[in-house]
């Protein structure tokens, strides 16, 4: 070898030996841009995992019994970066868990370590950190409708961005959204000087359009945006049937973040289904770019590939978590892929450059017949070849419960029996249609981890059975209406499908009856104009609508019976729909026990080299049943995260439990309790040499009790 070639293989060898490795920290929402979950620390492993003790507790201060906490923290230069419970944002030492500063949105000044006020609406599940050299450290994130920047070093907002520190998720979506839902749930992510976003809309037939928009990190001002609802001349506009569609219907929307392969400059976003979920009379056709993969140039917005995972989507089945960048070492040949995980349990991969498949997918025949006037099924639905769904996506007779009392069996038998049950695309109905996996079936949003050294990839999942019933809409017939008849058909248009026909609540929607004792007239309909938390804000019905509904909720008698005036909405014929669901109800025991038979929650692992399911296991346990020694699991929400050193971490379900597993055999090595429930995704870090891993305890899901901590696991100090 010549003294040169040998002097430049000394130096790349000393460049690739400084090169920090991308999986030892924790920086960004899911680990890293690819969105694995993984983590290159090894301190932790499969022999001395069963020595975690608690390293601290860091103490939020603000839940209550309606609160939730879904952040997956990240950590920059020790310091650890975090949402409390009613979305202040905060910033702890690393290895301690103490207060360094705490933003409040709604105070919108620094508060040191008391918050005082916040913004109850929506939940949070995480942030994005941007860095422009000494001096320029950037977190931004979103509390309710404001996305804002924080500098990261003192907690203050950095006034030269947007509105002194923030900009309004309303704007800048090409119509008037104002008094619409949209918020800011999942974060976004960087992209040289970008902060790429997606929003949570309505999902009712007011909604916002979803459009993907990137912002200039340091003014604030749209660098570009994409239509996830086309416009005339844009590809994709075809796919729906009315030209007019684009103005009016909303949805489609990249509500669970992004993951990015930055070396190609190429954006991935995962899309949910366009509004209203369950009828699609008023947007007729496939519905471009809802329930799809998009890739896009991450610089300029410019699509490069999308593929469409339902088609004219009308049983709620978003895409509920962006696609995890994976290699493939498929037929000796390694490929760049990505994988992306389903409600409806299926994993449908990708070369990343192209979108090319890399199994084949097929467009099977589906039911086409509906019931419902006015609606037009897609003919045909894809199916991913391979690998197997990792879940059950069928409930009959043989697939109920039978732990519970033969009475009970005999009663869920025969609501059963009159169902539309057995196939996952049957269409909605007046009877109920089974939902299988479920609204929060199969992956959810808490994504799926994968280990880029063995090309595992691990999901967890939830099998419950739902049911979708639809009722007729009931408008004004009588134009001496008054308030009890107006209220009571603005519930059922409006807030039925939450809250269901009798007020009891449904899925994670709470009951209203005797809310009267907890709100007056005015405080309820600030409510209705607001929204609080998964509620949306009603902000576009009118003064005396608002009346109505208060009137109607709060059993108002002495207003019931007084003259309703019915406003003129000038796009009644796209809001007012002629059929709605009654609500999100889970096919249960009477016991409350879900229909189906257990396993209600599993963690898989599935080899993409192979697309083989290697290992399966059941998550989570029913503490009456685990007496029996039964395993049942449970709905789980939040995802894993996996290690170098064989470890796999996870919260996520109903029981409050905190585990441990072998990643290569599924073998729970290590359990302990959580304050509350850890509905959210673990972030695994290091300080000083020293491993750690940290979990969001924010309970109220499920209905669980809420909690407000952040508990922080490490091995013992030697």
């Amino acid at each position: 070898m010549s003294k040169i070639a040998c002097s430049l293989f000394i130096l790349v060898f000393i460049i690739s030996c400084s090169r920090k490795d991308p999986y030892s920290n924790w920086q960004t929402y899911g680990g890293n841009k690819e969105n694995n979950h993984y983590s290159s620390l090894k301190e932790i492993d499969t022999g001395n995992v069963a020595r975690l003790k608690v390293a601290w507790i860091f103490h939020c201060s603000d839940s209550d019994r309606m609160t939730q906490i879904q952040v997956n923290p990240i950590i920059i230069n020790r310091v650890l970066y975090g949402v409390s419970p009613k979305l202040k944002l905060f910033a702890l030492n690393a290895d301690d868990g103490k207060p360094i500063w705490i933003f409040d949105p709604a105070a919108g000044t620094l508060n040191n370590n008391k918050g005082q006020g916040y913004f109850s609406m929506n939940v949070c599940r995480g942030l994005a950190y941007y860095t422009g050299g000494a001096g320029d450290h950037r977190i931004f994130y979103s509390a309710s409708s404001n996305l804002y920047c924080i500098d990261a070093d003192n907690g203050k907002p950095i006034s030269s961005f947007g509105q002194g520190g923030h900009i309004d998720l309303h704007d800048g979506l090409g119509r008037d959204v104002k008094d619409l839902y949209v918020a800011g749930t999942s974060p976004g992510i960087i992209y040289k000087d970008l902060i790429i976003i997606g929003d949570r809309v309505d999902e009712d037939a007011a909604a916002a359009p979803g459009h993907i928009r990137a912002y200039d990190v340091h003014t604030g001002k749209i660098r570009w945006i994409f239509h996830t609802i086309p416009q005339p001349g844009e590809p994709g506009f075809e796919s729906w049937d009315d030209p007019e569609a684009w103005k009016h219907v909303g949805g489609a929307n990249a509500w669970s973040g992004f993951s990015m392969d930055e070396e190609r400059g190429i954006l991935f976003a995962s899309t949910g289904s366009a509004s209203y979920d369950f009828y699609g009379g008023r947007r007729r056709g496939d519905d471009l770019y809802a329930n799809s993969v998009i890739a896009l140039d991450a610089g300029t917005g410019r699509r490069i590939w999308h593929f469409q995972s339902i088609h004219h989507d009308l049983w709620d089945k978003d895409l509920p978590t962006p696609p995890v960048l994976v290699t493939i070492n498929k037929d000796g040949k390694k490929t760049d892929a990505l994988a992306q995980t389903t409600k409806s349990g299926f994993v449908f991969l990708f070369e990343r450059e192209t979108g090319k498949p890399i199994y084949p997918i097929e467009e099977k025949a589906v039911p086409t017949v509906s019931e419902l006037p006015g609606e037009k099924l897609s003919a045909t639905q894809p199916f991913p070849s391979w690998p197997r769904p990792f879940v059950r996506q069928s409930l009959q007779e043989k697939d109920l419960n039978r732990l519970v009392p033969d009475s009970s069996y005999q009663e869920i038998k025969s609501r059963l029996s009159g169902f539309h049950t057995g196939f996952i695309f049957n269409p909605p109905s007046r009877e109920g249609t089974i939902i299988l996996p479920g609204y929060d079936g199969g992956g959810e949003w808490g994504g799926a981890g994968y280990d880029p050294s063995t090309g595992v990839l691990y999901v967890n999942a939830n099998e419950m059975a739902w049911v979708l019933t639809m009722v007729d809409a009931i408008y004004r017939t009588d134009s001496n209406e008054n308030n009890l008849h107006a209220g009571e058909r603005l519930y059922k248009n409006n807030c039925m499908s939450c809250h269901g026909p009798e007020r009891l609540g449904s899925g994670n929607f709470p009951s209203l009856i005797g809310v009267e004792k907890k709100y007056k007239e005015d405080d309820f309909i600030n409510l209705i104009n607001s929204g609080k938390r998964m509620m949306p804000s009603f902000a576009r019905l009118s003064v005396s609508e608002k009346q109505a509904i208060a009137a109607y909720i709060l059993n108002e008698k002495d207003i019931q019976s007084s003259h309703f005036v019915h406003p003129v909405h000038p796009e009644d014929s796209w809001f007012q729909l002629p059929f709605h669901g009654t609500g999100y109800f889970k096919f249960l025991t009477k016991e409350g026990y879900p229909a189906i038979a257990p396993p209600w929650g599993t963690l898989n692992a599935i080899d993409l080299n192979t697309g083989v399911l290697i290992w399966k296991d059941t998550l989570g346990d029913y503490p009456e049943f685990k007496a029996r020694g039964i395993h049942t699991g449970t709905e789980n929400y939040g995802g894993p995260a996996v290690t170098a050193g064989g470890v796999l971490f996870i919260a996520a379900t109903s029981d409050a439990k905190f585990r441990a597993f072998n990643k290569r055999t599924g073998q729970l090595l290590w359990e302990t309790d959580l304050p509350a429930a850890g509905f959210a995704t673990p972030s695994i870090y290091e300080v000083n040499g020293r491993q750690y891993v940290v979990i969001a305890c924010g309970g109220g899901k499920l209905g669980k009790r809420s909690g407000d901590a952040y508990v922080a696991f490490a091995l013992p100090s030697q």
